[in-house]
């Protein structure tokens, strides 16, 4: 299972947010993408998966770091 919940472009490249699934397990996925010469978005190495535990973590951490960039701003 693979399914797509967002995608950002990157200067010519794509960032892809997925949910997929690895013996039995669901995680998510946020893997950078370059097109190929043949015209298809292609996986690199460069991304990370996460176990919904550690995604939890993330979002945390990532929600405290819009809050300090907006106090900063603002």
């Amino acid at each position: 299972m693979q399914k797509t919940l967002a995608e950002f472009e990157k200067g010519e490249d794509l960032v892809r947010v997925s949910l997929t699934e690895f013996h039995g397990r669901q995680y998510v996925d946020i893997r950078l993408f370059y097109m190929a010469e043949d015209g298809e978005w292609k996986p690199t190495k460069k991304g990370v998966t996460l176990s919904p535990e550690l995604m939890r973590d993330v979002h945390e951490a990532i929600g405290k770091g819009l809050a300090e960039l907006e106090s900063v701003e603002g």
